[in-house]
């Protein structure tokens, strides 16, 4: 059913189509990236190709890097997809060669890991390509095929079961065991295998920490502590989770550094049924006492999703003091801050004055299950 959903980034990406740029396109694995690319690929009628890099075959014609093999290899396309594109070695030179020799060929590739792929084609393709990423299925998707009506009546679903493609579409009965598929299987795949990681068992502790903790500031030294290793390994496996698309992190915003957190961050995941399966816990919104918690990653990850989607581009953040005072999110949009906080519901919230005077911001939104549309979509 995933193929039905029309995704927001696919127009985004068309514009840059045939204009001689690389379109990278990263993603966590069963976000549907492949899906997304076959659709853009089918504008192009017969003159598209698609190739899929996790077959030997495929890999052993791009890693030749002799550019008239890999052009007779595709044939009259104009336009190729290279998918898990990570998987091919030196994939940024193959690109590179690919694309100055061919420049009125369109390529696409993907990568369900930014690290890996990016690494790769950092130096290769500099000024040659494009970077975007794919997320799991955002309300502003899901309102083309369901009313606002159905979508409030499954914002429980959503908190607890995430928005995977696979999943969100998904017969309830079947959703926790796929996303403990999904999560034990799939998404840290990429992880494990960078350099061949030797603390497994760190990284699974270091995500079920972080699952308890999303809404709340979190410091590096403190993860060290309780996972019992150094700082800088603690930085560099969350750094890794970040770049396969498990987790992302949220700074503060701080001028006043005498008052204001400056070095914690929030540490929130780009699907919440990921972050339920990696603690087990998908009981009923009713029976939960992380609702707070939750409410606030969805609003977080959906606002990047929609900010991408109205190509805005703003800084985001969150504020709290020393005394304990805070806001939720914040945008700063060259200089221009929007500030909003997320209560499940009709909740009372006092705006700190210390942070009105500071950045001259005159009110503070709520966010609510009642209007929350108007700041989603």
């Amino acid at each position: 059913m995933e193929k039905y959903i029309k995704r927001s980034l696919a127009p985004i990406i068309e514009k840059h189509l045939g204009k001689g740029m690389v379109i990278i396109v990263y993603g966590a694995r069963q976000v549907g990236k492949t899906t997304l690319v076959k659709m853009l690929l089918e504008k192009y009628g017969a003159s598209g190709g698609y190739l899929n890099c996790d077959l030997p075959e495929v890999r052993r014609i791009l890693e030749t890097q002799n550019h008239l093999l890999i052009k007779d290899y595709l044939g009259a396309n104009k336009m190729v997809v290279l998918d898990e594109a990570q998987q091919v070695r030196e994939i940024g030179k193959v690109l590179k060669i690919m694309h100055d020799t061919y420049p009125e060929l369109q390529i696409v590739a993907t990568g369900s890991s930014s690290f890996d792929l990016a690494n790769k084609l950092s130096e290769p393709l500099t000024g040659r390509s494009l970077i975007f990423a794919l997320y799991p299925f955002s309300i502003a998707e899901l309102e083309n095929n369901f009313s606002r009506f159905d979508l409030s009546a499954k914002l429980g679903d959503f908190l607890v079961y995430g928005q995977y493609p696979a999943i969100a579409l998904a017969p309830a009965a079947d959703r926790a065991l796929l996303l403990r598929n999904l999560a034990g299987n799939y998404l840290y795949k990429d992880v494990l295998m960078f350099e061949n990681l030797r603390r497994s068992d760190l990284l699974t502790d270091l995500l079920k920490l972080l699952a308890l903790q999303i809404g709340a500031e979190v410091s590096m030294h403190e993860l060290a502590v309780r996972l019992k290793c150094n700082v800088k390994t603690a930085e560099r496996y969350l750094e890794l989770l970040e770049k396969s698309f498990v987790v992302f992190r949220l700074r503060p915003l701080a001028r006043n550094l005498r008052n204001e957190i400056g070095k914690k961050v929030k540490v929130f995941f780009y699907d919440l049924g990921v972050r339920n399966a990696i603690i087990d816990r998908f009981a009923d919104l009713s029976l939960r006492d992380d609702l707070g918690a939750l409410w606030e990653n969805f609003c977080v990850m959906e606002r990047m999703k929609a900010n991408q989607r109205n190509e805005t581009n703003s800084g985001a953040y969150f504020w709290r003091n020393h005394a304990g005072q805070e806001v939720d999110y914040l945008e700063d949009q060259n200089g221009r801050i929007a500030a909003y906080e997320f209560k499940w519901g009709q909740g009372k919230f006092r705006a700190p004055k210390e942070f009105l005077g500071e950045y001259g911001v005159k009110k503070i939104e709520m966010v609510n299950r009642d209007n929350f549309f108007n700041f989603l979509i």
